[in-house]
């Protein structure tokens, strides 16, 4: 294949690739060998897919059924998620050579779909980092700017689907994990809503922190990607089931938004860098053009920071346990801090937080529902993507932050409301980094959410922009 062949399919959507998929216009074997010229043209200098299953990835197209929803479309694997037979080290020296006996859920409902893993993409240890960078394969840098970082912890996926890599990828949300990266990337990122995709936890089955989700270029692809992912699983206690095709129906059917409630800073509990603030401004502006009433108001946020620390803590003590009195010498301070955070609160702080989530919840429904308004709008990230070997973000506008999950209350209130939302590009600031805005929607309406996230990607046509190859200004 020649390297003008495969950039022209590695440059298509995912849903382009698959209406030539089962066309039979190209197969699964081409874009195999497409992904894999472009993540040897591109993965020096980014670092994203970092386990390779080529053979494996050869096998399924042998057999690849172009009767399934993606028909043998390459995907990119997140390293939190079990491949079968492949390598999950979760980033961490502790699991370095560990070999996946199954697949995690959503994986194995991707592949029944028709998706073909052909690798897994980097991620901070344990997912705990709003940097993607661990102590087995080191720093995926932003292909924008290879000196910058593409933020976490579904950075190796953000930067594999913008550099052409894969068509889809998996990501992983609990603080703006799969959000952020996708902001800082110029790349398409939805947390959906707990339960909405299933998947297998026998550590703390009840979490509906943590959330698996899709990523793609496009509003289109991602709403493809998680109807090959939602649905009912036994296994998962809080799934719940999903119409066969709904999600891409309802976003292409859905019609461009009439209201739309916005805040750049959260009614003021986190600053936003002015590049951001630009931006911002100019989503705004596009979304005005469009016809959107705007109202400047917001759910009320105000105890976000302490609260999303309790709960988030308390689930790391749930979940890490057995790495913690095995392999503490092994753990990054980061996540050593989390666990300890949560080893250390009380029964009266544990409630109070759950007393404060659940009128986060009240406040955003209520919002949303009584001023009749489509969406709430908000930036993803403070900042633009900021120098790859910096750990997290410490200070904004003169405010200091004082730890690392911090500067993420943007994305972390968000979580809180267990509302679904997703990260479209909005634009570029001066130094032509990617910046992204945040829409969020009505309960389990993910359909509905990415159908008015269409229509103002359509307005920005920023989408046309990728794949890149990565950029080193300097």
């Amino acid at each position: 294949m020649t390297p003008d062949t495969a950039d022209e399919l590695t440059s298509m959507t995912a849903c382009e690739a698959v209406q030539r998929l089962k066309s039979g216009e190209v197969s699964s074997a081409d874009l195999i060998e497409a992904a894999f010229q472009r993540i040897e043209a591109t993965d020096d200098a980014v670092n994203a897919m970092v386990i390779h299953c080529r053979d494996r990835a050869e096998r399924q197209a042998a057999s690849a059924a172009k009767e399934t929803p993606l028909a043998g479309l390459p995907v990119g694997i997140k390293d939190l998620s079990d491949l079968a037979g492949v390598r999950c080290t979760q980033g961490s020296p502790i699991y370095e050579n560990q070999i996946s006996e199954t697949s995690a859920i959503s994986v194995e409902r991707l592949e029944a779909a028709g998706a073909i893993p052909i690798g897994k993409t980097n991620t901070p240890e344990f997912g705990a980092g709003a940097n993607t960078f661990n102590a087995v394969f080191g720093i995926t840098r932003n292909p924008w700017d290879t000196s910058k970082s593409c933020a976490g912890s579904s950075g190796g996926s953000a930067v594999a689907l913008a550099t052409g890599q894969c068509w889809l990828a998996t990501g992983s949300d609990l603080g703006g994990s799969l959000r952020t990266p996708a902001s800082f990337c110029g790349v398409v990122g939805l947390r959906p809503s707990p339960g909405r995709v299933p998947r297998k936890s026998l550590k703390d089955p009840f979490n509906t922190m943590s959330v698996e989700g899709p990523m793609g270029r496009t509003v289109e692809d991602t709403a493809l990607m998680l109807d090959c992912m939602a649905g009912w699983d036994a296994r998962d206690p809080i799934s719940f089931p999903a119409r066969p095709g709904e999600f891409l129906e309802t976003s292409r059917n859905t019609p461009a938004p009439k209201r739309i409630a916005y805040s750049l800073d959260l009614g003021g509990i986190i600053p936003v860098d002015p590049a951001v603030a630009d931006v911002f401004g100019e989503a705004l502006k596009t979304l005005e053009d469009m016809g959107v009433e705007l109202v400047e108001t917001c759910p009320d946020f105000t105890h976000t920071i302490e609260t999303f620390n309790v709960i988030r803590g308390l689930g790391f003590v749930s979940s890490m346990a057995f790495e913690y009195e095995n392999h503490r010498d092994q753990l990054k301070d980061d996540v050593i801090w989390n666990i300890e955070l949560g080893q250390s609160l009380n029964a009266d702080q544990i409630a109070r937080a759950f007393k404060h989530r659940a009128e986060m919840y009240d406040s955003a429904t209520r919002l949303l529902r009584d001023g009749g308004f489509d969406a709430f709008l908000c930036p993803t990230a403070i900042v633009p993507p900021y120098p790859a070997e910096k750990l997290w973000v410490d200070e904004v506008n003169g405010q200091h932050f004082d730890n690392y999950i911090h500067w993420l209350a943007m994305v972390s209130a968000i979580t809180l409301t267990s509302l679904p939302s997703v990260s479209v590009p909005a634009g570029f600031t001066a130094n032509h980094l990617p910046v992204g805005v945040q829409f969020v929607g009505h309960p389990r309406a993910e359909g509905t959410l990415l159908g008015h996230a269409r229509h103002f990607e359509q307005a920005n046509g920023l989408t046309a922009q990728l794949p890149i190859m990565p950029r080193n200004p300097a």
